[in-house]
């Protein structure tokens, strides 16, 4: 039996707006040491309008292989992973062709990063259009926006292997 997808995959870079990506660390719940995060987001302001940021977001994880919802993809297990992290100079660099996001990490992502040698990575269909760059985001609205299961179930998850330059 064959099925069809009722999900438009073509992708637009124009409809994506404006992306950001935000860098925070948190405990992990049974073992020591923290979990350093990213979180990739459009902020709504694509001059299609939000809906078609949402949905060229979704094309593009799509095209390339992830899903949105909660399946955990592993980027350690496979060399040839769509998604890349390049942490160097104290920014992270996300790469997802034909998208490159880089973002300043503080010191405790820096050490939680190095210490776990690996990072969580979520890119989320949901538009955030406060957490403008440049912006102080409070701890307050990262909880309330990444703790929310609009958001969680709207993002693509992948554990992302941490690289540096050689040199």
């Amino acid at each position: 039996m064959t099925s069809t997808s009722s999900i438009d995959t073509t992708f637009r870079a124009a409809d994506l707006g404006t992306l950001a990506v935000i860098a925070w660390s948190g405990e992990q719940a049974e073992e020591e040491g923290a979990v350093p995060f990213l979180l990739a987001y459009s902020l709504g302001d694509s001059p299609a309008g939000p809906e078609a940021g949402e949905a060229a977001v979704r094309a593009l994880l799509a095209n390339h292989g992830l899903t949105v919802g909660t399946t955990v993809h592993s980027g350690v297990r496979q060399p040839s992973f769509p998604v890349s992290l390049l942490v160097e100079a104290g920014q992270a660099v996300v790469s997802l062709p034909p998208i490159n996001a880089q973002c300043p990490v503080p010191p405790e992502w820096l050490e939680a990063a190095e210490a776990e040698g690996t990072v969580y990575f979520m890119f989320t269909t949901r538009p955030w259009p406060t957490a403008t760059p440049g912006r102080l985001v409070t701890e307050e609205e990262l909880r309330s926006f990444v703790g929310d299961e609009a958001t969680l179930t709207a993002a693509a998850h992948c554990v992302l292997p941490v690289r540096h330059i050689r040199g």
